[in-house]
């Protein structure tokens, strides 16, 4: 038989009584205020889980802030992401907040609390996730958030705004096909993120649609850092038969491609091509200036401001999984590989 129907969400008053708590407390809990009891926080926590949270219609403003996410505060990707948020939030009078999980791709529990003292007008996980425990915690408390270039699938629930990455994986592949190459070796970033992933699928399928076998010697797993592009590039380099292009899945380990190019006394792009991905800002200063993928850094993240403003204000926006198109950028690191190498020939001679 089907279960009672869920009834309407409760108000603080009907979450105290049913907790045998004060109104106080129950209020609290629900503005993310810290001196409560972590057993009592649990039970009204699990009570306003399973029967909701009905806010009273004079509800206090949010903070004018947008609270930005990073998994890591490195390099040029995280200055495109802010500064597309920042352009937002000026235009709305919005301020914007920054936390860095160091290297952590979920917050830990402290980060939820510290959002929930804030009181964000909306959060924005760059490159992360969070738990669905996190996530009903934010809702609850009307605090919507978006996922940016989401680690792991978003799901249905988490709106989300990402690049198309399998395309550009693609288009990076082709234009080495293109150009000659049958040995391309790829670069790729973590097997856990769903962007490394997508990108990965893309060369695969522009190898196979151009019968050229997969050989597993050249695909390599990196960490998205120029010391991990120098170090696989060096094995790749090393070997009997190796690459005459790389594909590098992002652009900080196409900086460690060029470093293992050139310890290794070869020329880019003479003797070894080199496609990045990205197109950070001073990859065009590299020599020879890198040829890329770019991926819309900015623009993601002012859609991703956008949204989350739309989801404030309860207007749905129109897309919960939007996905920006990448564009390959061809510069001077690409080139037809170099022919192989001339036999020795021997002639021979007669005496007189």
């Amino acid at each position: 038989m089907p279960g009672p129907a869920r009834s309407r969400p409760l108000t603080i008053a009907q979450l105290a009584e049913l907790a045998g708590v004060s109104t106080a407390t129950v209020s609290k809990v629900v503005n993310g205020r810290a001196e409560v009891a972590p057993e009592t926080r649990a039970h009204i926590e699990s009570l306003i889980r399973a029967h909701g949270y009905r806010r009273q219609r004079k509800r206090a403003h949010p903070a004018p802030l947008i609270e930005l996410v990073f998994s890591e505060l490195d390099g040029g990707y995280a200055v495109e992401i802010i500064r597309g948020v920042e352009r937002v939030a000026h235009e709305n009078h919005l301020a914007v907040v920054l936390t860095e999980l160091h290297g952590r791709h979920t917050p830990d529990g402290n980060w939820v609390e510290d959002v929930l003292r804030r009181r964000p007008t909306g959060v924005i996980a760059v490159f992360s996730r969070l738990t669905d425990a996190q996530r009903e915690r934010l809702d609850t408390r009307g605090i919507p958030f978006v996922l940016l270039d989401p680690s792991g699938d978003p799901g249905h629930q988490a709106p989300s705004v990402g690049a198309s990455n399998w395309s550009g994986g693609l288009t990076a592949t082709r234009h080495l096909l293109e150009l000659g190459h049958r040995r391309i070796a790829v670069i790729t970033g973590p097997r856990h993120t769903l962007s490394s992933r997508a990108r990965l699928d893309g060369y695969r399928t522009a190898l196979d649609t151009a019968g050229v076998p997969i050989d597993p010697a050249l695909i390599r797993e990196g960490d998205f850092h120029v010391e991990s592009g120098l170090a696989q590039a060096r094995r790749l380099l090393r070997l009997p038969d190796p690459p005459t292009a790389i594909f590098s899945a992002n652009d900080l380990q196409a900086v460690g491609v060029y470093q293992a190019a050139h310890d290794a006394g070869l020329r880019i792009p003479q003797d070894l091509s080199v496609v990045g991905f990205d197109d950070l800002p001073h990859v065009r200063w590299l020599i020879p200036p890198l040829t890329t993928v770019r991926q819309p850094l900015t623009a993601m993240a002012s859609t991703a401001a956008t949204m989350v403003l739309q989801l404030a204000r309860d207007e749905p926006p129109a897309q919960s999984r939007v996905e920006l198109a990448t564009e390959l950028v061809v510069r001077g690191s690409t080139a037809p590989p170099p022919p192989p190498p001339k036999s020795r020939k021997f002639r021979k001679t007669s005496r007189t």
